[in-house]
């Protein structure tokens, strides 16, 4: 097949990014209905999520050792058709055992999308327009987790949940049709033997940590003997996977990737852009559905602010990123993250929505400005053969930063919570009326307060229930973002021990 522009090689790349990155969080939206469909409870259905999200953590480290040993452009493709497959195959499911199945194929084989397709633009595109392809690439990987909640809602409630597998069939033939006719030339190294023993160590390190972080929260961590044990597990497999590292003659991960400053301290970037960009994206709409009372497809649309804002800068950064430090690009990007989170702590029952529209509009351009630049300084000093190994590398520390982020973070919010109703309960009487003085328009609605400012006990406890808890989740929500803020400013060091790579 003639071989067509450049242009067209970005398309198809950002196009597979793009339906991995949204696939990530769209069955997020689309569980309670796939839960009645598929006849299946709460704890079952979690498990939707999770074989997605475990299989791809245990195969995203994999995508280096397949694309140097059989080129970059044939797993792209090969790994894009079989996502699409087992997208359609979600689509069709007719029970929750082959749900799960086919959630696990669709993770397994996306995992090598994104670091793949970055390598990929990175070797089209000269040394010198590299800021410009991570640019490009970085709209997928930024944009996609955004829209996964819009889109998914929009599709099943006026499609049925079904359809947020089935839209993937016409854009990943699209997208295999438009890699098969761009590709540029792969030179596989055939030499390169495939370390068993250390990818089954990694792999057993991650998916252990991630069933322990999916499970941690309804086992109540450290008290319950499975999560100490999974814990432990993971900790002693990573030993053995390093030990096994050092030992090796050919190691599954390069041991030479830990030579370059740049790349270690982007893993550590890596780790907080995972924590930064996924947990932000998770929590802000359920605080909009659950606090604000937002329907969901609402919600979904409110956040698409953030979208916005990280396209528009993606957009300039890709034409002005090399002409600056970018360290200090990244640095801003960190502060700017932490100005969001800090809006975010700011927000109420009643806060209008066009606050947490400019939060996240403010947040999706510090993302920008903060993964961009760390992007570009990470391949910077990187050798081109190393690259792929690398990418997977980074990709790999992205979401382990993000499952830690999310469980993490979920356990706080919600830990407050209870907290925070405990606490209300306890200072709260119908003869104190500054503790309940914020319920005033409920009370008078429902004719529960007399004219002299007295309050009927018995309607003050069906009033105050669901605003008490309304008001106890909106304080374990605002605790969770000021803990992002402090993390953000913590790794703002990483970023300025970076070395930047040259000005154009």
């Amino acid at each position: 097949m003639a071989k067509l522009g450049r242009g067209w090689l970005v398309a198809a790349s950002v196009t597979a990014v793009l339906v991995y990155t949204i696939d990530a969080t769209v069955a997020n939206i689309a569980l309670p209905y796939m839960q009645g469909s598929l006849q299946a409870s709460q704890d079952q259905a979690a498990w939707i999520l999770t074989s997605y999200i475990v299989a791809s953590a245990v195969c995203t480290p994999l995508a280096g050792y397949l694309a140097t040993r059989y080129g970059i452009g044939r797993v792209l493709v090969i790994s894009v058709g079989l996502f699409t497959l087992a997208s359609v195959l979600c689509g069709l499911a007719t029970s929750l055992a082959q749900m799960v199945v086919f959630r696990a194929l669709q993770g397994g084989m996306g995992a090598s999308l994104v670091p793949l397709s970055q390598v990929l633009l990175l070797k089209a595109y000269p040394p010198a327009l590299h800021g410009r392809a991570n640019a490009l690439w970085g709209m997928g990987v930024l944009v996609g987790p955004i829209l996964g909640p819009s889109l998914g809602g929009w599709l099943t409630e006026f499609y049925g949940w079904r359809w947020a597998f089935l839209i993937n069939l016409p854009v990943g033939i699209v997208s295999v049709l438009g890699l098969l006719a761009t590709m540029p030339k792969d030179e596989p190294d055939k030499t390169r033997r495939f370390d068993r023993m250390g990818f089954l160590w990694l792999s057993a390190a991650v998916g252990i940590l991630q069933l322990g972080l999916d499970r941690g929260h309804g086992q109540n961590w450290f008290q319950s003997t499975e999560i100490i044990v999974e814990f432990a597990l993971a900790g002693l497999a990573f030993y053995l996977f390093v030990v096994h590292s050092m030992t090796h003659r050919s190691p599954f991960i390069p041991l030479k990737l830990f030579a370059d400053r740049n790349f270690v301290l982007a893993m550590g970037i890596s780790f907080c852009m995972g924590f930064l960009i996924v947990t932000p994206a998770a929590l802000l709409p359920q605080f909009l559905q659950q606090v604000q009372g937002y329907p969901v497809l609402t919600a979904g649309l409110m956040m698409a602010s953030r979208g916005v804002g990280a396209i528009i800068t993606t957009i300039w950064l890709g034409q002005n990123a090399m002409k600056f430090d970018t360290r200090w690009l990244a640095g801003f990007g960190m502060c700017v993250t932490a100005v969001s989170m800090v809006m975010f702590m700011q927000m109420y029952v009643d806060t209008p929505a066009w606050w947490p529209m400019l939060g996240a509009f403010i947040q999706g351009v510090a993302i920008s400005f903060l993964f961009l630049p760390v992007t570009n300084m990470a391949y910077a000093t990187l050798p081109p053969h190393l690259r792929t190994d690398g990418g997977a590398t980074a990709s790999l520390c992205r979401n382990i930063g993000s499952s830690v982020g999310l469980s993490w973070i979920f356990a706080q919010v919600l830990d407050g919570a209870q907290r925070n109703r405990a606490y209300m309960t306890e200072h709260l009487s119908a003869f104190d009326t500054q503790h309940w003085l914020g319920l005033t328009p409920a009370l008078e609605r429902v004719g529960g307060m007399a004219p002299n400012g007295a309050v009927d006990p018995s309607t003050l406890a069906a009033v105050i229930g669901p605003e008490m808890a309304r008001q106890a989740a909106a304080i374990g929500y605002d605790n969770g973002f000021a803990i992002m803020a402090f993390a953000t400013l913590l790794a703002l060091p990483l970023v300025l021990l970076m070395k930047p790579p040259k000005r154009l």
